[in-house]
């Protein structure tokens, strides 16, 4: 049988002892999961599970409803006068107690409820949320939470300001993340989501038994998870270099292939022996890991796999972390229909009513000319479009081959529409030679950048996709064509077949615009619960990391 753990809710007559059995609780999940090696299961399992389930329900639960106890307003301006560094959440605690009538939130009996308990551990463990800053009073706060007497009648005021302050100042960067002025300097044009961080706490405090959904895009949660496990992986000390030369194949013999076994059991790819030999459930476990990791699957062990097995787990942990702020930044409301592209991915992903439908592969700008990130709703579907040819690609590429070949207009499909800027307006038409293809999907935005067909098919077998001039190649343009039209019966797909095929230039107006986001994520999580990781081509992460790590990869003052 295995042994379980489990942890007492603080009861209002032993609260300080809870409080240290949390703590202990919360530990020991970390040393169990340690001490997990090859070959070996989590005695507690099912228990450490059941730990994590109750640190995720950590501000869930039955709220004190008293309305009796109150106190005078006057309180919130001098506990502000004691505490300013966090005046910045004043006016957030002042319209959550008026809305109270200044009853209070955390006490009953004279003594904090069990949600001031789960608070109190989520704040002082910031670092689980992927935040790595220092919260203002954190001392202040723990001698405020240890002076509580089980004895007393009366609660304590500052104790109780001081959990509702930093319940405000804990959900600004849990939940919204870091400053707007950060990510449109990481060139960042999504919008970024509005909370009503008053409204998330009355809601909690006035219902008994919320199930309270945290005002995070869903990705978040799973990242943090696996935040909680590559730590404890790092804790294990062991992430030596594996050394080879040349390639394995499944049939080989070696000790590298202990290593690598070795590796991905660790990384929950492989769950088999530690023999060298390269056999059937290694070959899979090697696929898996590829796929995951933006690799190109053959299922050997060559150079690019062993480079990548032996990323340092503190460069791992760095990249989640960078991915969980930016999910804090994304809108959480839920679509009729959304297409995300996922640029370190080359991925465009088509959802309904937030289920994904299909995905397919793209081409997106190259680092010298990388894809814009921004918001966009597409409004037409033009088949057979011309291409008009950006300045830029005029002056530098377009000039060169005509000074070379006085017709390279005429036998590249395109024509001379006019003088600009000291430059010829070119422009290319329709047809099956044209750069954008036969059909292209505009969202009007002030980056010239869209979705579009290309010509050129066989880069979309390449691993990595980064060969445009800034906007989109799609691979599969029917079926996007035929997805946006669905609802549009005089446009069957025999119709958008012929459209795409013959005819001149054609503009549809969709009846409802869809709502497109072109983001950067180089860490998520799939639809099989397996972790992703990609390559940073347009060396964002970084950036975002040292903002928000120092080198030592602890939190900046």
């Amino acid at each position: 049988m295995k042994k379980k753990i489990s942890i007492t809710c603080f009861p209002n007559n032993n609260f300080q002892m809870n409080v240290q059995i949390i703590r202990f609780a919360f530990t020991l999940f970390f040393v169990a999961f340690s001490f997990i090696g090859c070959g070996q299961t989590a005695v507690n399992e099912n228990s450490t599970n059941k730990l994590q389930e109750s640190w995720e329900q950590s501000l869930k639960g039955s709220f004190s409803e008293q309305v009796e106890l109150t106190f005078d307003s006057l309180e919130i301006e001098e506990f502000f006068k004691i505490y300013p560094q966090i005046d910045k959440v004043k006016i957030d605690v002042g319209t959550f107690y008026r809305t109270r009538a200044y009853a209070y939130a955390w006490f009953e009996n004279g003594l904090p409820i069990e949600q001031a308990g789960n608070l109190y551990n989520r704040i002082i463990n910031l670092e689980e949320e992927g935040i790595y800053q220092t919260i203002p009073y954190r001392k202040e706060l723990d001698s405020l939470f240890y002076a509580v007497d089980k004895y007393q009648k009366k609660p304590n005021i500052l104790l109780e300001l001081m959990l509702t302050a930093q319940y405000f100042a804990f959900s600004k960067l849990s939940w919204d993340g870091m400053d707007k002025a950060v990510s449109e300097s990481l060139k960042w044009h999504l919008p970024r989501k509005k909370v009503n961080y008053e409204y998330y706490l009355d809601s909690l405090l006035k219902y008994k038994d919320l199930d309270a959904k945290e005002p995070v895009y869903r990705q978040y949660a799973l990242l943090k998870d696996y935040l909680k496990k590559y730590k404890a992986l790092e804790q294990l000390n062991n992430w030596n270099t594996i050394q080879t030369s040349g390639t394995l194949i499944q049939g080989d013999t070696s000790n590298i292939v202990t290593d690598v076994k070795k590796r991905f059991y660790l990384l929950g790819d492989y769950k088999g022996d530690t023999t060298a030999v390269f056999d059937e459930e290694l070959y899979q476990a090697v696929e898996s890991f590829q796929k995951r990791n933006g690799l190109s699957i053959d299922g050997k062990i060559g150079p690019e796999t062993i480079r990548t097995l032996n990323i340092p787990l503190k460069s791992r942990i760095r990249q989640i972390i960078v991915n969980m702020e930016r999910n804090r930044w994304l809108p959480i409301s839920t679509y009729q229909d959304v297409l995300a592209v996922n640029i370190p991915d080359f991925k465009l992903h088509v959802f309904h009513a937030d289920t994904l439908l299909w995905n397919c592969n793209v081409v997106v700008g190259q680092t010298s000319h990388p894809t814009t990130l921004f918001y966009g709703e597409v409004k037409y579907v033009v088949f057979r479009p011309y291409w008009n040819i950006p300045e830029s690609i005029v002056r530098n590429e377009i000039l060169p081959h005509i000074r070379k070949k006085p017709n390279y207009i005429s036998t590249h499909d395109m024509e001379i529409t006019g003088y600009r800027n000291g430059l010829p307006i070119v422009r290319q038409k329709p047809g099956a030679n044209n750069s954008l293809g036969l059909v292209k999907f505009l969202f009007p935005n002030s980056y010239n950048t869209y979705l579009h067909d290309t010509p050129a098919k066989s880069l979309f077998g390449e691993t990595s996709r980064a060969f445009s001039h800034g906007c989109i190649r799609v691979e599969q343009p029917v079926k996007l064509a035929n997805f946006l039209l669905r609802n549009d019966a005089s446009w069957t797909a025999e119709k958008i077949n012929s459209a795409m095929k013959s005819g001149n230039q054609k503009y549809v107006t969709l009846k409802d615009k869809v709502p497109v986001f072109i983001a950067y994520f180089t860490a998520f999580v799939g639809q099989d619960k397996k972790l992703n990781f990609r390559k940073d081509i347009y060396d964002l992460d970084e950036r975002l990391a040292d903002m928000i790590l120092d080198d030592s990869g602890k939190a900046k003052d």
